[in-house]
């Protein structure tokens, strides 16, 4: 149990040094950074397996730099260098030219680009609004549409007890029976 928790602890310490939380609180990631997490998960097997993992183990090729993914989902995701092409408002980043070519020299400038297979063309864009924010959106559309439905009913006969829409009130104030009460008193 107390293994667990080391390799649960490692495992998250690691993964929060290299989220994407990291791009938000402008913390530069390096290829170092990604090598000193590999370090430190190896050591935290290591405590846990002091005899060493088995040859044919997925986590002891993955630390090894060996492990096939031939004919597995996770072998899509992986590109080579030389298949790569790097994309940015929809144009190819050519590898010669610098990127302060395509944007400028402003040093704030924050811009995402993609990676993608050579000759797949340009990747799709980015959605404006998330899903969350798209269904936020949908339901304050809906809430405010069934409130419009409600007033707008209500509108329709409520006008008819009003003081304008009354068609003899001309004629009572020409008579000047406005102020006239018909009850006892």
């Amino acid at each position: 149990d107390n293994m667990k928790e080391v390799l649960n602890k490692t495992v998250s310490e690691v993964k929060n040094s290299i989220s994407s939380k990291q791009v938000a609180a402008n913390v530069c990631i390096t290829e170092g950074d990604i090598e000193e997490g590999l370090r430190i998960l190896q050591g935290a097997v290591t405590i846990v397996y002091p005899m060493g993992l088995p040859p044919h183990d997925p986590i002891k090729l993955e630390f090894e730099n060996k492990e096939d993914l031939s004919g597995q989902q996770a072998s899509l995701k992986i590109l080579e260098k030389e298949s790569a092409q790097l994309w940015w408002a929809g144009k190819e980043l050519q590898k010669n030219k610098k990127l302060c070519d395509y944007i400028g020299k402003n040093e704030k400038t924050k811009i995402i680009a993609k990676l993608q297979k050579r000759g797949m063309g340009a990747p799709a864009r980015e959605p404006v609004f998330s899903e969350d924010e798209q269904k936020k959106m949908m339901s304050y559309a809906y809430r405010r549409q069934e409130e419009m439905k409600k007033l707008d009913e209500t509108n329709q006969e409520e006008y008819l007890n009003s003081d304008w829409a009354d068609p003899n009130a001309l004629k009572r104030n020409f008579h000047n029976l406005n102020s006239v009460s018909w009850r006892p008193r």
